[in-house]
């Protein structure tokens, strides 16, 4: 049996679900049925969410069995919650320290570069420095 289709194959858009019909009885159930928020992921999107609740929730984890970096990891969950129709409570002041490791992620600075911001970030903060 396939999987449901959530999109229209010839234009993208979204696709209701009109009728059931029982396999051994052929009793036909006519109506418009809301989609299961599961049904909205994809296959790669349902296999990150299998993984995260084998390790409980854990990204550290999932970021070593994917081979990801943990804000990819954690990117993928938040596109999977809002794609559920949950909204996500935005934090809207990123940290610097999260700038820095996003910009090392996107390969706009070297790890060198990424250690002495955050280096010079946590001496202007009051911490230790090494």
């Amino acid at each position: 049996m396939r999987k449901t289709f959530t999109t229209c194959p010839a234009c993208s858009g979204a696709l209701h679900i009109t009728e059931y019909t029982c396999g051994k009885c052929g009793t036909v159930i006519r109506g418009k049925f809301e989609l299961d928020e599961f049904l909205r992921l994809s296959e790669d999107q349902l296999f990150f969410l299998k993984v995260f609740i084998k390790h409980k929730g854990n990204l550290s984890e999932i970021q070593k069995e994917f081979e990801i970096s943990y804000p990819t990891a954690r990117n993928r969950l938040e596109e999977i919650i809002r794609r559920m129709g949950f909204e996500l409570q935005e934090n809207p002041e990123k940290t610097e320290s999260q700038r820095i490791l996003e910009m090392l992620e996107k390969k706009e600075i070297t790890s060198k570069q990424a250690m002495e911001m955050l280096r010079h970030l946590n001496e202007k903060e009051g911490g230790v420095s090494s």
